[in-house]
């Protein structure tokens, strides 16, 4: 779908609630990487994405009851989305917690994602809409890498956490893979309807 014309500033759309929100879960991504990586504080790391999950999950629901859906939004939320779920494969790679066949597949979907963005906006289209699956996608991730937190250490809390994580992980890996492959297929679509000669 082609980028609608003007609307209101971006600076604007950025001081409403629910973009408020993506941008503090924004600027909460080097604090998790730190927390995971620095002093190993995985209690904060954890609250703090636990935080991100909830903060996600209101923020669409604020843009539609306070009516402050905005194109600024639909950029912001997806893009708070990928950076923690890719910081968090990095972080627990980085810590042995998921390993690298986890890793590689969920990584080079988000760069063939990429892909497929600057491929739009070359043709003049907006970014792909959020599906129902990829919403349903991060939404699995955003619990399974809490839980895959608590899986370390040999506590009872590990041994009972660790088959929910993998669970979880399991499947929001195969829905994440699932979304990607729809992102390409309506990529692949736009670009060849918008190269098509008109009237044929």
């Amino acid at each position: 779908m082609a980028e609608p014309p003007g609307g209101p500033s971006i600076l604007k759309q950025a001081f409403n609630v629910p973009n408020i929100l993506s941008l503090l879960r924004l600027a909460g991504v080097p604090v998790f990487l730190w927390l995971l990586l620095g002093p190993h504080e995985d209690g904060w790391a954890l609250a703090l994405l636990v935080f991100s999950a909830l903060t996600d999950w209101l923020d669409g629901k604020l843009a539609r009851w306070l009516n402050q859906m905005s194109q600024l939004g639909r950029l912001l939320d997806p893009a708070a989305d990928r950076l923690y779920i890719a910081a968090t494969l990095v972080a627990f790679l980085v810590r042995d917690i998921i390993p690298w066949w986890v890793f590689a597949p969920l990584v080079l979907r988000e760069l063939i994602v990429g892909v497929c963005i600057l491929a739009l906006r070359r043709n003049g289209f907006a970014p792909p809409e959020v599906t129902y699956i990829g919403k349903a996608a991060t939404f699995v991730l955003m619990y399974a890498f809490p839980f895959l937190l608590l899986t370390q250490g040999g506590s009872t809390v590990a041994a009972v956490a660790r088959p929910i994580a993998y669970a979880f992980l399991a499947w929001g890996c195969v829905l994440y893979l699932w979304s990607g492959a729809l992102y390409v297929i309506q990529t692949i679509s736009a670009v060849r309807g918008a190269a098509r000669p008109q009237g044929m």
